[in-house]
């Protein structure tokens, strides 16, 4: 039998918000009008409640969390709250369907924590592997001001934009990394297994090999002899990089070094401001207040460079700063987007501001990759079809000299 949600005033005039069971709206609408019910409003509960929708069978089917699984899982959450389903029946509910077995235990354990009393943001708080900061003040600020559901549908609309813009950012990639790849693999075969054997050709006639020869021919002998040498160095230069930048100092003048290159670092500025943005306008629009908001995305965003700026910025906000003036002092944000911030503080939008700026950064990103790869094909073909022609000619003008000699 589906379950509806409804609205109503009982005979004294108070409002009710409940859930029951009904053959139709229209039986279940009967029946609370017999009571002396006046009914506001009447809701079948989406499909996802039901069992039946979402086998169990699904559960289980990796272990670990992915970004799909909390994103799920809050806005399943977020629906059935807006539906008026008590948030322990939602936690059971959800915790049947979801297809990390991690998170299913973890469901299972906020339920536990908040039945000995726990609000729900003090059991997330338990596990911060799977909840950031993020995650776990945006709960506070819903349950604080009676949003949840709202709060819920606004976090998981601000992990389907970052998940998508991820899957944006890499699709552009793939592309040229393949392609840039298939290019190399292509040299190496050429140097390692064809030339040589034209060497071994040449070498049977007495001939004055041209300059262009030789000089291929040296730089297929060099390679290999010492390409397993190269290989090796290769990874080790790999692994004393990732030790230097495991390293905090380390990592820093390296983020700084990546930051001063003049697309990448633009590229990577871009990227930052939008995930610091998106972070900003949903923090902020949920009631989070400025200082809460910038200590979270202090600690939430994945650069250390960037997160000492918004440490500093914090600092100064702190001490009674407005927001735009340690922004325009850190020479890291965009004129515009200081611009943008303090327009927002003045007329008291600063959510919208940030929303706004997090749009801005990624149209950006996006352009940028759209020049990058109509660029960077012709730029790839254009210069592997010069080494490969090079590599064909400097094979050939011997074979020119013999058989002017015949």
């Amino acid at each position: 039998m589906p379950k509806f949600s409804y609205i109503a005033r009982d005979s004294v005039g108070k409002r009710v918000r409940r859930v029951e069971m009904g053959s139709s709206k229209e039986e279940l609408l009967f029946r609370l009008q017999a009571k002396g019910w006046v009914v506001v409003s009447i809701d079948l509960l989406p499909e996802i409640i039901k069992p039946a929708a979402k086998p169990v069978a699904k559960k289980g089917q990796h272990r670990r969390v992915k970004t799909a699984d909390l994103t799920l899982f809050c806005r399943q959450l977020a629906t059935l709250l807006g539906a008026g389903v008590a948030i322990l029946e939602g936690l059971t509910i959800i915790s049947k369907q979801v297809a990390s077995r991690r998170l299913a235990e973890v469901i299972l354990k906020l339920k536990s924590d908040m039945e000995a009393g726990a609000s729900l943001h003090e059991a997330m708080s338990k596990h911060r592997t799977v909840f950031s900061g993020l995650w776990v003040n945006l709960v506070e600020s819903g349950e604080a001001s009676g949003s949840l559901a709202e709060v819920l549908s606004r976090m998981a609309s601000y992990l389907e934009r970052n998940s998508e813009f991820r899957s944006k950012i890499i699709s552009a990639l793939i592309y040229p990394a393949i392609l840039l790849f298939v290019g190399i693999v292509a040299l190496l075969f050429l140097t390692i297994q064809i030339i040589p054997t034209f060497a071994s050709l040449f070498d049977g006639f007495d001939l004055e090999l041209p300059l262009l020869t030789a000089l291929i021919i040296a730089f297929s002998n060099l390679m290999r002899k010492y390409f397993l040498v190269m290989i090796g160095g290769g990874i080790l230069a790999v692994i004393i990089i990732k030790k230097y930048i495991s390293i905090p100092w380390g990592r820093r003048n390296f983020e700084r070094a990546i930051f001063k290159l003049p697309l990448l670092g633009e590229f990577l500025n871009a990227v930052t401001m939008e995930r610091f943005a998106a972070g900003m306008s949903t923090l902020i629009e949920s009631g989070v207040p400025i200082l809460y908001a910038l200590e979270i995305s202090e600690k939430s965003v994945d650069n250390l460079v960037v997160s000492d700026i918004i440490h500093n910025v914090k600092q100064e906000v702190k001490e009674g700063h407005s927001l735009n003036a340690p922004m325009e002092k850190a020479a890291f944000f965009e004129p515009l987007i200081v611009q943008m911030v303090k327009i927002g503080e003045e007329i008291g939008d600063l959510g919208g501001m940030f929303k706004r700026i997090n749009n801005y950064s990624k149209e950006k990103v996006e352009v940028f990759l759209a020049r990058f790869t109509a660029m960077f094909e012709p730029m790839v073909l254009v210069i592997m079809g010069t080494l490969i022609g090079l590599m064909v000619i400097g094979m050939f003008l011997p074979i020119f000299q013999i058989s002017q000699i015949r």
